[in-house]
């Protein structure tokens, strides 16, 4: 499927691009060379293919769960407008 020139001035406007008379050739060559790779890729005989969760059958490498930097609590809180017992104190937004 290619596109023309007025589609892709109408796609274009439809997402409020500004594409100048320069861009829009450049543009169309681009979405249509998209819309090729999706025509290959829809070309590709998957029958009997199972379909995967994930392309990659690993696990996720977790890291040990340990405390990597000093507690700075009262730092920050010493230049914060209001603080009581160690917690925020922000003003009401809801009434």
């Amino acid at each position: 499927m290619a596109l023309e020139r007025t589609e892709v001035e109408k796609i274009a406007h439809l997402a409020r691009l500004g594409l100048s008379e320069g861009e829009l050739p450049h543009t169309t060559a681009t979405l249509n060379s998209i819309l090729g790779l999706i025509d290959s890729m829809q070309a590709v005989d998957t029958d009997g293919i199972e379909p995967l969760a994930h392309p990659l059958e690993t696990t996720q490498r977790l890291r040990a769960d340990a405390v990597t930097e000093a507690n700075q609590r009262e730092a920050y809180q010493a230049i914060a407008p209001a603080v009581e017992s160690g917690l925020y104190l922000v003003p009401k937004v809801i009434e």
